[in-house]
């Protein structure tokens, strides 16, 4: 009884959890005047409402831009974490610990806060409308900092002499001894910062304006409450779905890494 009861509650959360997106595409499959029926299957079938977003705004454009900006970011990311994560990890310098500290205290600290300041940034750089005011604020994180540090701490300093000894560099010694024994910690990184990069349409609504430059979630949030959709809010969960589907498509294929790396990375001391 007490395992049923286990998997009627862990399929339930689930159900829970798939139902609103499993509307969402039967919703954007359904004509308007179907809308209502929350059915999981499309009342009424058709493609018009993805036509109809193809049509009005440039959705191509928008994923090509998102991939774009997602990609390089995230490498930045990978890169300079590692890089400052080794360095607070394994180099001995005065003021190692306030620096890390510091970086942790900037993690409690709300996006919102620093949204001004960084925009008068990119004004006054002249990046706005540009990729780099979507690409740099974003190039060093935190986070990806605080868990390289912890993995690198994890790993055995005679793996490090030993490469020293061989006459490897410091970088080398980063990305060509360390990178392969922290795998699920550099997945983690990849996927959540990637992630995290996709789904990110306040910025760009703040420091984008020129259409052909806007990434995916700020062009279909524009279209969402800028007028474009007409009204019709099977064509704005349509918009919706598509925005969503890439997202789905990547961990389809990633979800076993994506599943090993969260379990397998933690905070070592």
């Amino acid at each position: 009884m007490s395992t049923f009861l286990r998997y009627f509650l862990l399929i339930l959360a689930a159900a829970s959890f798939v139902y609103p997106f499993v509307w969402m595409l039967s919703a954007s499959l359904s004509s308007e005047s179907e809308l209502g029926n929350l059915t999981l299957w499309p009342v009424g079938f058709t493609w018009a409402n993805y036509v109809t977003v193809f049509s009005k705004i440039p959705l191509g454009r928008a994923f090509v831009n998102s991939v774009l900006v997602a990609v390089i970011t995230t490498g930045l990311v990978l890169i300079s974490g590692a890089m400052t994560g080794y360095a607070l990890a394994r180099l001995q310098f005065r003021g190692r610990n306030l620096i890390f500290y510091l970086i942790i205290f900037t993690m409690t600290l709300p996006f919102q806060i620093t949204l001004i300041p960084n925009y008068i940034t990119m004004v006054k750089l002249g990046w706005v409308d540009t990729y780099f005011a979507l690409i740099v604020p974003f190039m060093l994180n935190s986070l990806s900092i605080l868990l390289f540090r912890q993995a690198f701490m994890s790993l055995p300093q005679a793996l490090i002499d030993a490469a020293r000894l061989d006459g490897c560099g410091e970088l080398r010694i980063i990305f060509q001894i360390l990178f392969p024994n922290i795998l699920p910690t550099v997945l983690t990184i990849t996927i959540l910062t990637f992630m995290g990069l996709w789904n990110e349409a306040l910025w760009p609504l703040i420091v984008i304006r020129d259409e052909p430059t806007m990434t995916m979630p700020q062009l279909v949030t524009l279209f969402s409450v800028g007028g474009r959709a007409d009204g019709q809010l099977t064509v704005k969960i349509t918009a919706a779905v598509m925005l969503a589907i890439p997202i789905i498509i990547l961990y389809l294929f990633f979800q076993r890494h994506f599943i090993r790396s969260m379990a397998s990375s933690g905070l070592k001391d």
